[in-house]
């Protein structure tokens, strides 16, 4: 597995606690069967995990750790949620059996790991013949924003940069069709989708969480100990997300690639 970049900060978690079917999984919600067996790989916090328990007959989470499952394992206790199950997983090499599952379906992950293409055909095999595999990834190069600002260059080449040293890929989204296309998938249809923050409560939301995120995180920490940046370096650019998301015309718009394969 390559390094995970973002770590689980209070900050980060933040930001992962806020997605859903609705906003994340759009498109796979219309293939979600009443009696679909559903793989969930990186189940993070498992908000968008205790979604698919509402729509289909069986969940499993995975994640790269038993600290990681706990995020989801805590929420699905608080909600009693009674038909997901959890397991402690590497997407290069999932324990389960050849064709498992109706559905296996990954969000923000591929972009961290060391092969994409191993984890898509691990997902793949434990896929049913005619069943789907799915997977929904942000494009960091395609980040458009306004007011421009030098700092959020600078944070983007920094991100990017760390990402990079980590194994990962931070431009996954327009990558995804093409991994696909290497694990073996003949039938591919290939989307896209969009997170766009404008409105001042989501402007407070997003910029103040990046403000946190970039001085207090694992990712600062990777940034200092590496000497890409400096602390102060760092505290410019929350100061000027902090600007951000204090601007009336603050506007910032994230691409993500999706796919769904059939198997």
């Amino acid at each position: 597995m390559a390094t995970y970049t973002h770590g689980h900060h209070e900050s980060v978690l933040r930001s992962h606690n806020n997605r859903t079917i609705e906003n994340s999984a759009q498109y796979l919600r219309p293939h979600l069967k009443a009696d679909a067996n559903l793989l969930d790989v990186g189940a993070g916090p498992g908000t968008i995990t205790v979604d698919f328990a509402q729509h289909v007959a069986q969940v499993t989470a995975t994640e790269i750790g038993k600290d990681e499952l706990a995020l989801s394992q805590r929420l699905a206790a608080q909600i009693a949620v009674q038909n997901i199950e959890f397991a402690v997983e590497d997407v290069h090499a999932l324990s389960f059996a050849d064709d498992t599952f109706d559905i296996v379906h990954t969000h923000q992950v591929l972009q961290h790991v060391a092969d994409p293409v191993q984890a898509l055909r691990e997902m793949r095999r434990v896929t049913k013949p005619g069943g789907l595999v799915a997977a929904r990834d942000a494009d960091y190069d395609g980040f458009i924003w306004f007011p421009l600002a030098p700092e959020l260059d600078e944070w983007l080449q920094l991100y990017r940069a760390a990402a990079k040293a980590n194994g990962g890929e931070p431009d996954a989204g327009r990558r995804l069709l093409s991994w696909a296309r290497a694990a073996g998938f003949e039938e591919v249809t290939a989307t896209a989708s969009t997170w766009c923050y404008a409105t001042a409560e989501e402007r407070q939301w997003w910029g103040g969480m990046w403000a946190d995120r970039i001085i207090e995180s694992a990712l600062a920490r990777q940034l200092i100990d590496s000497d890409m940046a400096s602390r102060d370096d760092l505290q410019r650019i929350s100061d000027a997300w902090k600007r951000w998301a204090d601007s009336e015309d603050g506007w910032f718009l994230i691409p993500h690639g999706e796919i769904i394969c059939r198997a």
